[in-house]
């Protein structure tokens, strides 16, 4: 078996035990903070907290029964890696609903419920997605909508959910419904910490008169290349332009490179929220492929 097989299975099975431990998390927070105290989560398990309140249907089979149309549609669009990692982490998550339903809850403090419970869930989803799974194929669904519309992925997210939870309002009561949509807030600000971490890129424009030596320092220091443009300012003349994405703990090093080399260099740092293509993340990698190029040639 080949070093490239032998790394995919690893990467494989890392993926998995990171979906059944989000699962396992995910189901933890509905099943002792949230549904115990009439909270509901959005999309799908929405959906089925609310028909579980008045059927007699559990709230387990009701998740996995009500995804099954969305995950086909993912499947249509997304393809069959999708599906096998989808199907996976809803069955185990409706499993798991169902394990943790005959626990006592944590706690009937609604706040902490709320808090607690909003945590935990998006930790939960989040590494689940992280891995490429999903419990929620409503966001399928949103991608074939905001194709054929204005609306984004995210508007069409938002607009379903606010329909569920003024379903909620009307089942449960205002109380409940608002307290919901903050848990909703709460949940999908930890989702993109969990998918973002640490790791969320920012993009750096740099214009300064040493343009060379600011850049040199940085692919010395941090392994970034940066992208040199000249520029002509209309009082300050020709300076160069330099244009880098870090992680944000490198942020601070590059103000610090910046200063070393020009205070009166002017920056702007942006927030990226996706890369395509490869990006070269140390020195190491660039003389990896350095060396690659040479055996080639």
């Amino acid at each position: 078996m080949s070093k490239l097989k032998k790394s995919s299975i690893f990467i494989y099975i890392i993926q998995f035990l990171g979906m059944s431990l989000g699962a396992a998390l995910a189901a933890f927070a509905l099943e002792e903070f949230l549904v115990p105290n009439s909270i509901l989560d959005g999309g799908v398990a929405g959906i089925a907290i609310i028909i579980s309140k008045l059927s007699p249907f559990k709230l387990g089979l009701l998740t996995f029964l009500i995804n099954i149309p969305f995950l086909y549609v993912g499947y249509k669009n997304l393809g069959k890696s999708f599906l096998i990692k989808a199907l996976y982490s809803v069955t185990l998550f409706s499993i798991l609903l169902e394990v943790f339903q005959e626990a006592p809850p944590v706690t009937d403090d609604i706040l902490l419920a709320m808090v607690y419970g909003g945590v935990v869930l998006g930790i939960g989803v989040g590494l689940i997605i992280k891995c490429g799974g999903c419990v929620d194929g409503t966001e399928s669904v949103a991608i074939v909508i905001s194709k054929n519309t204005s609306f984004s992925v995210g508007q069409v997210v938002l607009i379903f959910n606010l329909l569920i939870f003024a379903v909620a309002g009307f089942v449960f009561g205002i109380d409940r419904a608002l307290y919901s949509l903050l848990t909703y807030f709460i949940t999908y600000n930890l989702i993109d910490l969990v998918n973002d971490g640490l790791e969320k890129v920012k993009s750096v424009m740099i214009i300064s008169e040493n343009g060379s030596s600011i850049a040199s320092k940085i692919y010395k220091r941090l392994g970034r290349t940066c992208t040199s443009l000249e520029g002509s300012g209309l009082i300050t003349g020709t300076k160069s332009i330099l244009y880098v994405v870090v992680t944000r703990l490198e942020v601070a090093e590059i103000k610090r490179i910046v200063d070393e080399e020009d205070q009166s260099a002017f920056v702007t740092i942006s927030d990226v929220s996706e890369i395509v293509g490869n990006h070269i993340k140390s020195t190491k990698a660039m003389h990896n492929v350095k060396k690659n190029s040479k055996k080639i040639t």
